[in-house]
Parts: C-alpha cells; structure tokens; sequence
C-alpha cells in the first residue's frame, strides 16, 4: 500500500504517543483516522491536533480488554465511516517496573489483559470485517525489544510482548500466502520499538 488517500486506519493508543504518531503519519499521507484511547480528556486534544491538520479524524473511547466495547467500537468505525478500515494499528500498551517476586496477579492481569488481549481483541474484532469487505488492508501490531530480549524489571511485559510475537504472522499465514481459499486482503505487519 502506497497511496493513502481514501484510506481508513483504526489506530489504539491513538490519543498520545507512539499512536498519534502514526495517526498523524497517516492523515497527512490522505488517511481518515480513528483514535481509540482510554482517556476522553486526551482523545479531545488529540482529535483537534489532527483536524488543525486538516485530517478527518474520529475518536472513541474504548477500553481495549473490553470485548464488547470493541464490537460496538468497531460497529462505530463503519457507521460513521460506512466501511471497516483499512488498516489497523494495535499500538496501545502499558508497562511498569519493578522486580518480578513483587508482581502481583493485578499486575500481570492488567499488563497481559492490555498488551496481549488488546492485540487479540483487535484482530478477533476487525479482521473478518476487513476481509469480508475485499479491500486490501494491513495490520500493524507495536512490539518492543522487551518481547525479544525480556527485562527483569518488567517481565510481564515483556512475557506479553513476546507471546503476541507470533500471532501476526499466523494470520499473515493464512490470508496471505498459505490457504488458497482464504482471501488474501489484511495483511499482518509486526513493529518493534525499543
């Protein structure tokens, strides 16, 4: 995919950081762009930053572990937009620190719920509506180097990083190169950030 215009990305974590990052890559490249973010507060900034632009752009809140907030998310994307988008950004994340005896099952819970099950909920959730509407469409999935190397201050992190490691990749199976009767329409890219 060159050319952006017409485009529709769904971008977590699309408030702040990394994810603006990408949103306002993309709406200056031509792309609508829908933010998702926790943070009501953040997606109003955030939405007048990219519409001073000139980029139209959308926000939801959503809590990315909530399956049902991200169906009655992604049915938002195709009302307003009138189709899923075209591509995906798992980009939302959290970290914390500290050593791994003194993690606690809140902890993990959160920091696996949010960086793992955020991912999955994300792809259960857009990637059968991006190839039922055969248009081409990407993936893109935020890692770290925490998911290749592991840290031992921030070991579920990096236990979840590492886990969904693999998951873009089988999908890039599937669709993109191994079953024939499977349309070959979303395509899986990984990123890794330090």
């Amino acid at each position: 995919m060159q050319d952006f215009n017409g485009q529709l990305a769904f971008i977590t974590g699309g408030a702040s950081g990394a994810g603006l990052g990408q949103a306002l890559v993309f709406g200056r490249a031509g792309a609508k762009v829908v933010i998702a973010d926790l943070r009501a507060d953040a997606i109003e900034t955030a939405l007048g930053q990219l519409r001073a632009e000139g980029i139209t752009a959308h926000g939801i809140v959503l809590d990315i572990t909530d399956r049902e907030a991200y169906a009655r998310a992604a049915d938002e994307v195709e009302q307003v937009f009138g189709a899923a988008p075209t591509m995906l950004f798992n980009t939302a994340g959290v970290n914390s620190f500290g050593p791994v005896e003194k993690t606690t099952y809140a902890d993990f819970d959160w920091l696996i719920g949010v960086n793992l099950g955020g991912v999955i909920n994300g792809m259960v959730t857009f990637v059968p509506r991006m190839i039922a509407s055969g248009k081409p469409g990407h993936i893109v999935t935020t890692s770290s180097l925490g998911g290749l190397s592991g840290s031992a201050l921030a070991a579920p992190y990096s236990a979840a990083k590492a886990a969904f490691g693999d998951l873009p990749r089988q999908y890039q199976e599937q669709h993109c190169r191994g079953q024939q009767a499977a349309p070959r329409r979303a395509r899986p890219l990984g990123i890794s950030r330090g």
